[in-house]
């Protein structure tokens, strides 16, 4: 495998990585049918421990298989899979080095009572993640919940744990808590704020939500209107978020969220395409579809990324 000018221009830009966690970010970002584009599709299946195995698979109860989703992923020629630790181990014999694999460390789930902070347990570690043959460990963080500061310094540590036995960071960063309001989760001056947060932390890969052109911060309303930068469309708000992850150094992909119609998620590619995105990490709105829809899906996206639609 040679890497591309493009992958090799992006390694270029994390400069104090050692040879085994560049080795690994090229593997995910030459795998697949975006190989070499810079651009990347990578499946997420983390759903069960946030929601459930019925509310995330029992639309498609083949996706109950952990098999099912290496599978696919696969057969889509995806960049990377996404999972928590009893997923990736349930095959990660079976499929070995078929594709580059990221484990998912952290979680959270839905019987925590209400006055729980927004935080995520520990549920893996650096050293599954290397025995398992994954090329990179993801991670959630909360911006603006009272955990987020030992949220923080959880992936902190294990971030310069991971780079230091070769392996790349993925950065879930997902606005949430008291300190935010419901429609902040998704104001564009909270998501690049989140993202640049991620990019701080020392994050290869950084993933984000879709922002909406809600301000919630008063003193970013301030800037955002004296600088007039641009959030009319939800291009020009992916180009903010990439903008303030080091101005494009670090890669970039966006939620795909809950199940939607097929025509806003390829709407939702071409604006995170046009807007200088790396691409998306998208789950629900493939495996909860059939396996037929999700890879036509799958392969139009693929298609939208390459600019051919």
């Amino acid at each position: 495998m040679r890497a591309t000018r493009v992958v090799q221009k992006i390694l270029s830009q994390y400069e104090a990585d050692n040879p085994g966690t560049k080795a690994n970010l090229c593997r995910i970002l030459m795998n697949g049918k975006l190989g070499g584009s810079g651009k990347m599709i990578i499946l997420p299946v983390d759903q069960g421990f946030e929601h459930g195995p019925a509310r995330s698979f029992a639309p498609n109860p083949d996706a109950y298989d952990p098999h099912y989703h290496f599978q696919l992923a696969i057969d889509a020629g995806l960049n990377a899979y996404a999972a928590p630790l009893g997923m990736i181990e349930a095959g990660a014999d079976t499929y070995a080095g078929q594709l580059p694999t990221i484990l998912k460390v952290n979680s959270a789930n839905s019987l925590l009572p209400d006055e729980a902070g927004k935080d995520q347990a520990i549920t893996g570690s650096v050293d599954d993640a290397v025995r398992l043959g994954c090329s990179a460990i993801g991670f959630t963080i909360y911006p603006g919940s009272a955990c987020s500061l030992n949220m923080m310094e959880e992936i902190s540590s294990m971030i310069e744990e991971a780079k230091a036995k070769g392996l790349a960071a993925v950065v879930w960063s997902y606005p949430r808590g008291e300190a935010i309001t419901k429609a902040g989760e998704l104001a564009i001056d909270v998501s690049s704020y989140a993202a640049h947060m991620a990019a701080l932390l020392g994050a290869h890969v950084i993933k984000v939500k879709l922002a909406t052109s809600d301000l919630m911060l008063d003193e970013a309303k301030k800037v955002y209107k004296a600088e007039k930068i641009a959030i009319k469309t939800q291009s020009d708000r992916v180009a903010d978020v990439v903008k303030s992850c080091f101005n494009g150094r670090r890669l970039v992909v966006f939620s795909g969220g809950s199940k939607k119609g097929e025509n806003q998620v390829y709407d939702d590619a071409r604006a995170i395409r046009d807007g200088g995105g790396n691409g998306s990490i998208i789950g629900r709105n493939t495996f909860q579809r059939s396996r037929s829809d999700a890879l036509d899906m799958l392969g139009r996206l693929v298609q939208i990324y390459k600019g051919k639609e």
